[in-house]
């Protein structure tokens, strides 16, 4: 019986979710395939129930960005699902091993694996943040212990996900993940970095980077007001916005940023003590990593 579904979001996308799509559905770990279409105009979802009727097919009457996620885990009926873009594609085993730390631990809500970057397969500029986090966690941890995911990476525990309720529908999309990893973590769970566990990643020519940077920026900016105390939110501000260019973008996004604070006033909750010390473990290394440069 499998204990883990891989749910697939998409937006117009077509030939790349086809073949991520064909590497999925044979890999030995047999997991079920939820695609979540986000309102694709380039036939993705009429192509996917053509060619894998096997695949339970989730057509979006919209574009619901990260949300889409939410709304497939709510047809998840194993107790881990694995994420999965339409240009990420988990290697034979994968999924198996992360169930596998997953069954293990009952107190680890993720497991974010190892990307190479094809065609090299290099690793992800990410991977040194995550296999030398500095963040402390219990002995029993299989691995690095993380306060920050990437999801098209992870395998989280579905109870733990629903439990903080998912991706946050302010995000829409775009580092999306950290506001989630700090609400696992201020709820007692624990995430971690698995060197076995491989994802590859081709990464799509077919985006927007000034507006995924614009999303990025304002995002992590919102996740530092709702979720760290004043002082250390001001410092990690200042931080982020000296690395992003001085240009429309970066404004469009600090403006985003500024019309959303009311909301963010309302909703805010600092981390507890334990949390915000990880935090600020990570500062230095995410100050020097050039996975964190908002750049595009």
């Amino acid at each position: 019986m499998s204990r883990v579904t891989v749910v697939l979001i998409t937006h117009n996308r077509r030939e790349e979710t086809l073949r991520t799509l064909e590497h999925m559905t044979a890999l030995p770990d047999a997991a079920p395939i939820i695609v979540a279409d986000n309102a694709s105009a380039d036939g993705t979802a009429d192509a996917i129930a053509r060619r894998h009727p096997g695949v339970l097919l989730l057509r979006c009457d919209r574009n619901l960005g990260a949300l889409a996620r939410n709304l497939a885990v709510r047809h998840v009926h194993t107790p881990y699902v694995s994420f999965c873009d339409d240009d990420t594609r988990w290697q034979p085993g994968a999924l198996t091993r992360a169930a596998d730390l997953l069954d293990a631990h009952p107190a680890l809500a993720s497991v974010t694996g190892r990307c190479l970057v094809e065609p090299g397969l290099e690793e992800d500029p990410i991977t040194p943040e995550l296999r030398y986090s500095p963040v402390r966690g219990p002995d029993w941890l299989p691995g690095p212990a993380l306060l920050g995911v990437m999801a098209g990476l992870s395998t989280f525990r579905v109870s733990a996900f629903r439990e903080v309720g998912g991706f946050s529908p302010r995000m829409w999309l775009g580092g999306e993940e950290e506001l989630l990893a700090l609400d696992l973590a201020a709820r007692g769970w624990w995430m971690c970095w698995a060197e076995d566990v491989v994802i590859h990643h081709a990464p799509s020519k077919q985006r927007d980077p000034r507006r995924r940077r614009q999303l990025g920026i304002r995002n992590t900016l919102w996740t530092l007001w709702l979720r760290r105390p004043w002082r250390s939110a001001a410092r990690r501000s200042v931080a982020v916005l000296r690395s992003a260019p001085a240009d429309r973008a970066t404004v469009a996004a600090v403006v985003e940023a500024l019309r959303g604070v009311p909301w963010v006033l309302r909703e805010r909750a600092v981390v507890p003590a334990g949390v915000e010390e990880g935090l600020r473990s990570l500062e230095e290394a995410q100050r020097r990593s050039p996975a964190r440069r908002y750049v595009g």
